[in-house]
Protein backbone atom coordinates (compact mmCIF):
# COMPACT_ATOMS: atom_id res chain seq x y z
CA UNK A 1 0.00 0.00 0.00
CA UNK A 2 0.94 3.77 -0.62
CA UNK A 3 -0.07 5.19 3.02
CA UNK A 4 0.50 9.00 3.80
CA UNK A 5 1.23 10.76 7.07
CA UNK A 6 0.60 14.74 8.14
CA UNK A 7 4.35 14.51 9.34
CA UNK A 8 4.30 17.64 10.60
CA UNK A 9 4.87 16.22 14.47
CA UNK A 10 7.50 13.97 13.54
CA UNK A 11 10.11 16.60 12.63
CA UNK A 12 8.97 19.79 14.74
CA UNK A 13 7.38 18.11 17.99
CA UNK A 14 9.77 16.44 20.66
CA UNK A 15 6.57 15.66 22.89
CA UNK A 16 3.17 13.91 22.81
CA UNK A 17 1.96 14.05 19.69
CA UNK A 18 5.39 13.81 18.20
CA UNK A 19 6.16 10.88 20.21
CA UNK A 20 3.01 8.99 18.75
CA UNK A 21 3.61 10.08 15.09
CA UNK A 22 7.15 8.69 15.50
CA UNK A 23 6.55 5.44 17.35
CA UNK A 24 3.24 4.69 14.65
CA UNK A 25 5.53 5.46 12.06
CA UNK A 26 8.80 3.62 12.96
CA UNK A 27 6.72 0.32 14.38
CA UNK A 28 5.03 0.31 10.61
CA UNK A 29 8.34 0.00 8.71
CA UNK A 30 9.61 -2.47 11.32
CA UNK A 31 6.90 -4.74 11.15
CA UNK A 32 5.10 -3.74 7.49
CA UNK A 33 8.13 -2.97 5.46
CA UNK A 34 6.39 -3.45 2.25
CA UNK A 35 4.23 -0.19 2.29
CA UNK A 36 5.32 2.79 0.21
CA UNK A 37 5.47 5.63 3.03
CA UNK A 38 4.97 9.25 2.38
CA UNK A 39 5.47 11.80 5.30
CA UNK A 40 4.28 15.09 4.28
CA UNK A 41 5.48 18.07 6.36
CA UNK A 42 6.84 21.80 6.37
CA UNK A 43 9.92 22.30 5.65
CA UNK A 44 13.32 20.27 8.23
CA UNK A 45 16.31 22.71 9.26
CA UNK A 46 17.08 20.34 12.51
CA UNK A 47 20.01 18.05 11.77
CA UNK A 48 18.51 14.90 13.58
CA UNK A 49 15.32 15.27 11.86
CA UNK A 50 17.07 14.79 8.82
CA UNK A 51 18.56 11.81 10.05
CA UNK A 52 15.71 10.04 11.66
CA UNK A 53 14.26 9.72 8.44
CA UNK A 54 17.42 8.00 6.51
CA UNK A 55 17.11 5.21 8.50
CA UNK A 56 14.24 3.68 6.40
CA UNK A 57 13.81 2.34 2.96
CA UNK A 58 10.78 3.11 1.05
CA UNK A 59 10.04 6.39 3.05
CA UNK A 60 9.54 9.47 1.06
CA UNK A 61 9.35 12.92 2.56
CA UNK A 62 7.58 15.40 0.45
CA UNK A 63 7.92 18.75 1.89
CA UNK A 64 7.27 22.42 -0.02
CA UNK A 65 9.14 22.68 -3.14
CA UNK A 66 8.64 26.29 -4.67
CA UNK A 67 9.64 29.75 -2.73
CA UNK A 68 6.51 30.78 -1.66
CA UNK A 69 5.04 27.04 -0.19
CA UNK A 70 8.56 27.43 1.55
CA UNK A 71 7.53 31.08 3.21
CA UNK A 72 3.75 29.79 3.94
CA UNK A 73 4.57 26.18 4.98
CA UNK A 74 1.17 26.45 7.13
CA UNK A 75 -0.82 27.45 4.00
CA UNK A 76 0.70 24.72 2.24
CA UNK A 77 0.28 21.95 4.79
CA UNK A 78 -3.33 22.80 4.96
CA UNK A 79 -4.85 24.84 1.41
CA UNK A 80 -2.82 23.26 -0.73
CA UNK A 81 -1.65 19.42 0.34
CA UNK A 82 -4.46 17.83 -1.37
CA UNK A 83 -2.91 18.82 -4.75
CA UNK A 84 0.33 16.91 -3.92
CA UNK A 85 -1.50 13.96 -2.61
CA UNK A 86 -3.52 13.31 -5.54
CA UNK A 87 0.09 13.31 -7.89
CA UNK A 88 1.28 10.95 -5.29
CA UNK A 89 -2.04 8.43 -5.62
CA UNK A 90 -1.87 7.46 -2.02
CA UNK A 91 -4.17 4.38 -1.00
CA UNK A 92 -4.91 6.34 2.52
CA UNK A 93 -3.92 9.43 3.94
CA UNK A 94 -3.44 9.33 7.59
CA UNK A 95 -3.66 12.53 9.62
CA UNK A 96 -2.11 12.02 13.03
CA UNK A 97 -3.21 14.96 15.09
CA UNK A 98 -6.78 16.16 14.39
CA UNK A 99 -6.70 17.48 11.25
CA UNK A 100 -7.44 16.73 7.26
CA UNK A 101 -6.27 19.01 4.53
CA UNK A 102 -9.28 20.73 2.82
CA UNK A 103 -10.58 19.44 -0.27
CA UNK A 104 -9.01 15.83 0.44
CA UNK A 105 -12.49 14.54 0.17
CA UNK A 106 -12.86 15.12 -3.42
CA UNK A 107 -9.67 13.14 -3.97
CA UNK A 108 -10.05 8.98 -4.60
CA UNK A 109 -8.10 8.28 -0.99
CA UNK A 110 -9.56 6.71 1.87
CA UNK A 111 -9.07 8.70 4.80
CA UNK A 112 -8.03 8.28 8.33
CA UNK A 113 -7.71 11.17 11.28
CA UNK A 114 -6.20 10.45 14.88
CA UNK A 115 -8.06 12.38 18.09
CA UNK A 116 -6.23 11.80 20.97
CA UNK A 117 -8.87 13.77 23.12
CA UNK A 118 -11.00 17.04 22.94
CA UNK A 119 -9.68 17.84 26.39
CA UNK A 120 -10.33 21.73 24.81
CA UNK A 121 -14.00 21.02 25.22
CA UNK A 122 -14.12 19.06 28.08
CA UNK A 123 -12.18 21.68 30.13
CA UNK A 124 -12.53 24.87 28.07
CA UNK A 125 -11.03 27.26 31.03
CA UNK A 126 -7.67 26.01 30.24
CA UNK A 127 -7.87 27.04 26.68
CA UNK A 128 -7.60 30.70 25.20
CA UNK A 129 -11.09 31.54 23.15
CA UNK A 130 -9.68 31.93 19.47
CA UNK A 131 -7.44 28.27 20.41
CA UNK A 132 -10.66 26.54 20.85
CA UNK A 133 -12.74 27.66 17.85
CA UNK A 134 -9.52 26.73 15.64
CA UNK A 135 -9.70 23.45 17.16
CA UNK A 136 -13.24 23.05 17.05
CA UNK A 137 -12.96 24.04 13.52
CA UNK A 138 -10.71 21.69 12.64
CA UNK A 139 -11.73 18.94 14.78
CA UNK A 140 -15.34 18.63 13.02
CA UNK A 141 -14.15 19.02 10.16
CA UNK A 142 -11.51 15.98 10.38
CA UNK A 143 -14.55 14.15 11.40
CA UNK A 144 -17.01 14.71 8.60
CA UNK A 145 -14.89 13.93 6.02
CA UNK A 146 -12.63 11.27 6.66
CA UNK A 147 -13.23 7.43 6.10
CA UNK A 148 -13.28 6.56 9.61
CA UNK A 149 -11.88 8.09 12.59
CA UNK A 150 -8.80 5.94 15.07
CA UNK A 151 -9.12 7.40 18.54
CA UNK A 152 -6.61 6.21 21.05
CA UNK A 153 -8.62 5.26 23.84
CA UNK A 154 -12.18 4.07 24.38
CA UNK A 155 -12.61 7.62 26.84
CA UNK A 156 -11.72 9.32 23.45
CA UNK A 157 -14.72 7.58 21.77
CA UNK A 158 -17.40 8.70 23.97
CA UNK A 159 -15.73 12.21 24.16
CA UNK A 160 -16.43 12.27 19.80
CA UNK A 161 -19.85 10.42 20.87
CA UNK A 162 -20.70 13.16 23.38
CA UNK A 163 -19.73 16.45 21.75
CA UNK A 164 -19.09 16.39 18.54
CA UNK A 165 -22.30 13.62 17.57
CA UNK A 166 -19.77 11.48 15.78
CA UNK A 167 -21.49 8.22 14.88
CA UNK A 168 -19.75 5.31 16.92
CA UNK A 169 -19.62 3.22 13.49
CA UNK A 170 -17.01 5.60 12.52
CA UNK A 171 -14.29 5.03 15.26
CA UNK A 172 -11.87 2.54 15.66
CA UNK A 173 -10.28 2.20 18.51
CA UNK A 174 -6.24 1.34 18.35
CA UNK A 175 -4.15 1.80 21.06
CA UNK A 176 -1.09 3.84 20.90
CA UNK A 177 2.71 2.38 22.23
CA UNK A 178 5.13 3.64 24.30
CA UNK A 179 9.16 3.70 22.20
CA UNK A 180 10.76 0.66 22.25
CA UNK A 181 13.39 1.55 24.06
CA UNK A 182 11.68 1.57 27.15
CA UNK A 183 11.01 -2.37 26.60
CA UNK A 184 14.48 -4.01 27.62
CA UNK A 185 16.09 -3.61 30.89
CA UNK A 186 19.09 -1.65 31.19
CA UNK A 187 22.46 -2.91 32.98
CA UNK A 188 22.87 -1.28 36.51
CA UNK A 189 25.65 0.47 35.41
CA UNK A 190 23.17 2.24 32.54
CA UNK A 191 21.02 3.20 35.41
CA UNK A 192 23.31 4.62 37.81
CA UNK A 193 24.85 6.88 35.29
CA UNK A 194 21.31 8.74 34.97
CA UNK A 195 20.91 8.69 38.22
CA UNK A 196 24.54 10.12 39.24
CA UNK A 197 23.88 12.81 36.30
CA UNK A 198 20.69 13.82 37.94
CA UNK A 199 22.39 13.81 41.42
CA UNK A 200 19.83 11.54 42.74
CA UNK A 201 21.51 10.17 45.62
CA UNK A 202 18.15 8.44 47.60
CA UNK A 203 15.27 6.19 46.20
CA UNK A 204 12.31 7.79 44.55
CA UNK A 205 9.31 8.21 43.64
CA UNK A 206 9.12 9.42 39.64
CA UNK A 207 6.35 11.27 38.21
CA UNK A 208 6.77 12.70 34.32
CA UNK A 209 4.85 14.63 32.73
CA UNK A 210 4.05 18.64 32.09
CA UNK A 211 3.85 20.54 34.98
CA UNK A 212 0.42 21.93 34.44
CA UNK A 213 -2.93 22.04 36.31
CA UNK A 214 -4.14 19.60 34.83
CA UNK A 215 -1.66 17.15 35.82
CA UNK A 216 -2.08 17.44 39.39
CA UNK A 217 1.02 17.56 40.18
CA UNK A 218 0.58 19.61 43.62
CA UNK A 219 -1.47 16.76 45.07
CA UNK A 220 1.43 14.63 44.29
CA UNK A 221 3.69 17.19 46.33
CA UNK A 222 1.50 17.49 49.40
CA UNK A 223 0.76 13.93 49.65
CA UNK A 224 4.79 13.44 49.69
CA UNK A 225 4.96 15.74 52.57
CA UNK A 226 2.99 14.16 54.52
CA UNK A 227 4.91 10.64 54.38
CA UNK A 228 8.36 12.17 54.13
CA UNK A 229 9.68 11.98 57.96
CA UNK A 230 8.61 8.21 57.61
CA UNK A 231 10.73 7.70 54.30
CA UNK A 232 13.66 9.49 55.16
CA UNK A 233 15.28 7.74 52.57
CA UNK A 234 12.92 8.61 49.40
CA UNK A 235 12.98 11.52 47.21
CA UNK A 236 9.91 12.91 44.85
CA UNK A 237 11.46 13.27 41.17
CA UNK A 238 9.28 15.31 38.66
CA UNK A 239 10.56 15.57 35.51
CA UNK A 240 8.62 17.94 32.79
CA UNK A 241 8.53 21.67 32.24
CA UNK A 242 6.13 24.21 33.04
CA UNK A 243 5.90 27.71 34.26
CA UNK A 244 2.82 29.60 36.20
CA UNK A 245 2.23 25.87 37.40
CA UNK A 246 5.74 25.28 38.27
CA UNK A 247 5.96 28.21 40.21
CA UNK A 248 2.89 26.98 42.50
CA UNK A 249 4.85 23.84 42.63
CA UNK A 250 8.11 25.20 44.17
CA UNK A 251 6.50 27.66 46.58
CA UNK A 252 4.55 24.67 47.90
CA UNK A 253 7.53 22.65 48.40
CA UNK A 254 9.21 25.83 50.05
CA UNK A 255 6.53 25.72 52.60
CA UNK A 256 6.58 22.45 53.22
CA UNK A 257 10.59 22.72 53.75
CA UNK A 258 11.11 20.42 51.16
CA UNK A 259 14.04 22.00 48.83
CA UNK A 260 16.34 18.93 49.26
CA UNK A 261 13.92 16.37 48.92
CA UNK A 262 11.66 17.21 46.05
CA UNK A 263 14.01 17.47 42.38
CA UNK A 264 12.17 18.94 40.07
CA UNK A 265 13.98 18.19 36.28
CA UNK A 266 13.22 19.59 33.47
CA UNK A 267 16.22 19.23 31.34
CA UNK A 268 15.97 15.20 30.76
CA UNK A 269 16.41 13.60 27.69
CA UNK A 270 13.82 10.98 25.76
CA UNK A 271 17.06 8.73 25.82
CA UNK A 272 17.81 8.63 29.48
CA UNK A 273 14.31 8.36 30.71
CA UNK A 274 14.06 4.67 30.38
CA UNK A 275 16.54 4.47 33.80
CA UNK A 276 14.55 6.34 35.93
CA UNK A 277 11.62 4.80 35.35
CA UNK A 278 13.72 1.37 36.00
CA UNK A 279 15.18 2.98 38.98
CA UNK A 280 11.89 4.47 40.69
CA UNK A 281 10.50 2.84 43.81
CA UNK A 282 7.17 3.73 42.71
CA UNK A 283 5.43 5.78 39.33
CA UNK A 284 2.87 8.27 40.59
CA UNK A 285 0.30 10.17 37.74
CA UNK A 286 -2.08 11.76 39.24
CA UNK A 287 -3.34 13.79 36.30
CA UNK A 288 -6.92 14.60 36.20
CA UNK A 289 -7.61 13.79 32.77
CA UNK A 290 -5.53 12.80 29.74
CA UNK A 291 -5.68 11.67 26.12
CA UNK A 292 -4.37 8.42 27.17
CA UNK A 293 -1.42 8.40 29.65
CA UNK A 294 1.19 7.43 27.53
CA UNK A 295 3.91 7.65 30.93
CA UNK A 296 1.98 4.38 32.50
CA UNK A 297 2.80 1.82 29.61
CA UNK A 298 6.09 3.84 29.79
CA UNK A 299 6.35 2.51 33.28
CA UNK A 300 4.83 -0.63 33.12
CA UNK A 301 7.33 -1.68 30.47
CA UNK A 302 10.24 -0.71 32.87
CA UNK A 303 8.93 -2.63 35.52
CA UNK A 304 7.70 -0.31 37.75
CA UNK A 305 4.89 0.11 40.40
CA UNK A 306 2.29 2.43 39.29
CA UNK A 307 -0.14 4.10 41.22
CA UNK A 308 -2.44 6.85 38.69
CA UNK A 309 -5.95 8.34 38.85
CA UNK A 310 -9.56 7.03 38.92
CA UNK A 311 -11.74 7.26 36.25
CA UNK A 312 -10.80 9.04 32.36
CA UNK A 313 -8.47 6.69 30.34
CA UNK A 314 -6.39 5.40 32.84
CA UNK A 315 -7.52 1.85 34.08
CA UNK A 316 -7.06 1.11 29.91
CA UNK A 317 -3.58 2.23 30.45
CA UNK A 318 -2.89 0.66 33.38
CA UNK A 319 -5.16 -2.59 33.43
CA UNK A 320 -5.44 -4.62 36.50
CA UNK A 321 -2.09 -3.73 37.51
CA UNK A 322 -1.84 -0.57 38.73
CA UNK A 323 -3.15 1.27 41.62
CA UNK A 324 -6.37 3.73 41.10
CA UNK A 325 -6.84 6.88 43.92
CA UNK A 326 -9.13 9.62 43.69
CA UNK A 327 -6.86 12.32 42.25
CA UNK A 328 -8.51 14.94 44.82
CA UNK A 329 -7.36 13.34 47.57
CA UNK A 330 -4.29 13.94 49.62
CA UNK A 331 -4.79 11.84 52.35
CA UNK A 332 -5.63 8.55 49.69
CA UNK A 333 -1.92 9.17 48.09
CA UNK A 334 -0.26 9.76 51.17
CA UNK A 335 -1.50 6.38 52.09
CA UNK A 336 -0.82 4.41 49.08
CA UNK A 337 2.16 5.59 48.54
CA UNK A 338 3.19 5.00 51.80
CA UNK A 339 1.32 1.55 51.51
CA UNK A 340 3.82 0.41 48.00
CA UNK A 341 6.80 2.15 49.75
CA UNK A 342 7.08 0.15 52.98
CA UNK A 343 5.73 -3.44 51.02
CA UNK A 344 8.63 -4.72 49.03
CA UNK A 345 6.67 -7.23 47.62
CA UNK A 346 3.72 -5.42 46.56
CA UNK A 347 6.00 -3.49 44.73
CA UNK A 348 7.53 -6.11 43.13
CA UNK A 349 4.21 -7.58 42.08
CA UNK A 350 2.99 -4.77 40.76
CA UNK A 351 5.72 -4.68 38.40
CA UNK A 352 5.65 -8.02 37.21
CA UNK A 353 2.01 -7.26 36.79
CA UNK A 354 2.38 -3.80 35.08
CA UNK A 355 5.16 -5.58 32.75
CA UNK A 356 2.90 -8.78 31.51
CA UNK A 357 0.33 -5.64 31.13
CA UNK A 358 2.17 -3.76 29.03
CA UNK A 359 2.48 -6.17 26.16
CA UNK A 360 -1.25 -5.08 24.73
CA UNK A 361 1.04 -1.74 24.10
CA UNK A 362 3.98 -3.66 21.84
CA UNK A 363 4.54 -2.37 18.48
CA UNK A 364 4.60 -5.64 17.55
CA UNK A 365 0.89 -6.17 18.70
CA UNK A 366 -0.11 -1.92 18.41
CA UNK A 367 1.15 -2.46 14.55
CA UNK A 368 -0.76 -5.17 13.82
CA UNK A 369 -3.91 -3.59 14.55
CA UNK A 370 -3.00 -0.70 12.76
CA UNK A 371 -1.78 -2.60 9.55
CA UNK A 372 -5.16 -4.80 9.85
CA UNK A 373 -7.08 -1.57 9.93
CA UNK A 374 -5.38 0.05 6.77
CA UNK A 375 -6.60 -3.42 4.78
CA UNK A 376 -9.85 -3.15 5.86
CA UNK A 377 -10.37 0.35 4.33
CA UNK A 378 -8.33 -0.56 1.03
Amino acid sequence: MKIGFDAKRIFHNSRGLGNYSRTLVESLKKYYPDNDLFLYTPPIKDKSSLDYVRRFDRVKVRTPETSISKTFSSLWRSMFLSKVLKEDKLDIYHGLSHELPPGIEKLNIKTVVTIHDLIFLRYPEQFPWIDRQVYLKKFKHACEVSTKIVAICEQTKSDLIEFLGVPESKIQVLYQACHQNYYEPWSEAEIERVRNKFSLSRKFILNVGALEERKNTLVLVKAFSRIAKDFPDHDLVLVGRGKEYKEKLLNAITSYSLTDRVHILDNVPTEDLPGLYQKCAVFAFPSLFEGFGIPIVEAMFSGAAVITSTGSCFPEAGGPAAMYINPLSVEEWAKALSNVLSDDELAKTMGRNGRAYAEKFHWKNTSKELFNFYKSLS
